[in-house]
């Protein structure tokens, strides 16, 4: 990563100081400050933990454990879980409101969206959830 830098003469040499960021934007223009600002907003929004996401949807966790039938403990050990199962995941979403949908990228080509797994599997007349070999 390059640091930008001011010159600063002495005697014998410049010498180049670094520069902060914010004594950058602070030298722009209100309409580009706005612009970075608004971005910065963007990209902020775009990545979310499930602690986070819940609190900007204003829901509080017992809310979300009362949709899930399981205690406020169990939705607070989900938010701190790094690994889950998809399933609990997508449960977690729809509690909120929302639905779960999966993305894969690849550097190559275009996003393509995964059908078929964050999908609820049908119960079968023994009380199981069915499984579905891919075709």
């Amino acid at each position: 990563m390059e640091i930008k830098t001011e010159g600063i003469k002495t005697e014998e040499r410049e010498v180049k100081m670094p520069r902060n960021v914010n004594d950058i934007i602070r030298k722009l223009g209100p309409a580009q400050r706005r612009r970075i600002e608004n971005r910065a907003d963007q990209l902020i929004a775009e990545e979310m933990t499930l602690q986070q996401l819940r609190q900007a949807c204003k829901l509080t966790q017992q809310k979300v454990a009362k949709s899930l039938h399981i205690g406020q403990e169990g939705v607070s050990k989900i938010e701190k879980r790094s690994d889950l199962l998809i399933s609990t995941l997508r449960d977690y979403v729809e509690a909120m409101g929302g639905q779960l949908s999966l993305i894969v990228e690849f550097p190559d080509r275009e996003p393509v969206i995964l059908s078929g797994i964050a999908e609820i599997a049908p119960i079968s007349k023994s009380g199981h959830k069915s499984v579905r070999a891919a075709g």
